[in-house]
């Protein structure tokens, strides 16, 4: 799918139907057919393919091509059974135009054009495109860390609450802990790849002949604002690990307890067991099977010992 935008007072707003790609100022590339590639590489840019994208060197990643920078992060999006995960997103950026290739759904992609005329840079040229799209593109990783943050917090009430939690409402717990340090470990690379992108950017743009000023102001503020929220990632990440060793306790506590219960049955039965075997062994020369009474008294001392074991273990606290 490609979806091409052109400035529109303040923000953007798609191209006129009629209009060729040629006349826009974005161009945004959804897992693109040879036919959208086509469209697109006859404005003079190569449009990379998904293997091109994945490829983990720098030097793949952050490159020029004449005047087209090439850069490539990665970022956390939905695929189409709405499930998130990571894959890469590629900016070409030339003086003509902003180029973006993708084939997952991150949110900013969707939401930026309806917002762009409230970017900080501007919608003007295409580096301001590409920067108030960097903007976007933050701005969601700090909804996603806060978002985080409010799991934490309700399964943190809920694993120190004073009600007790039964193991499986733990194990839930657990999960959703789970969910959430993927969740961090994906924002992190996004924030990471984009910290690069940005700084080899800087380095770029102080080589253009005519570069804007503003720009690399610009360009640092995003990075300030990337390294802040690696700061509070580092936090949620020890609230990660602090949520999931108290989940673990407690699931362990709950297991010990069952076990220990188990371990007391099982010992009430001990000396009735013990009195039952005694009597149980076929010896001859055994006077107690000859008394009357011999099994009553048998019985008894059965009870009397389940009963005397049961109040010795109440005395001692173990029940």
């Amino acid at each position: 799918m490609i979806a091409a935008y052109q400035p529109d007072g303040a923000g953007l707003a798609p191209l006129p139907e009629g209009h060729g790609p040629e006349a826009a100022l974005w161009i945004d590339l959804l897992s693109p057919d040879a036919q959208e590639t086509a469209l697109v590489e006859a404005l003079g840019i190569d449009v990379p393919t998904l293997e091109d994208m994945e490829e983990i060197e720098i030097s793949n990643r952050l490159h020029r091509e004449g005047d087209c920078q090439v850069m490539t992060v990665m970022l956390p999006g939905r695929d189409d059974e709405g499930r998130q995960f990571s894959a890469p997103v590629t900016f070409l950026l030339t003086p003509e135009r902003l180029v973006t290739v993708r084939h997952h759904s991150p949110r900013p992609f969707e939401t930026f054009a309806t917002r762009a005329e409230r970017s900080s840079a501007g919608s003007g040229t295409p580096v301001r495109i590409f920067l108030g799209l960097v903007e976007e593109i933050i701005a969601r990783q700090a909804d996603l860390l806060e978002a985080t943050g409010r799991v934490l917090d309700r399964v943190a009430s809920e694993v120190y609450g004073e009600e007790a939690n039964d193991v499986e409402g733990l194990r839930l717990a657990l999960r959703d802990i789970g969910q959430q340090g993927e969740l961090t470990a994906k924002v992190r690379l996004a924030l990471f790849t984009m910290e690069r992108m940005l700084s080899t950017f800087i380095v770029w743009n102080g080589t253009m002949k005519h570069r804007d000023p503003q720009i690399g102001t610009l360009a640092k503020a995003q990075m300030r604002d990337i390294n802040a929220l690696e700061v509070h990632l580092d936090f949620l990440n020890s609230r990660v690990a602090l949520a999931t060793d108290a989940t673990l306790g407690m699931i362990n506590l709950d297991e010990n307890a069952v076990v220990r219960t188990l371990s007391v049955v099982a010992a009430l039965f001990l000396p009735p067991t013990l009195i039952a075997s005694i009597y149980g062994m076929n010896f001859a020369n055994m006077p107690e099977l000859n008394e009357p009474y011999a099994y009553y008294i048998a019985l008894g001392a059965m009870v009397a010992s389940a009963v005397g074991t049961w109040v010795w273990f109440k005395a001692k606290g173990w029940l």
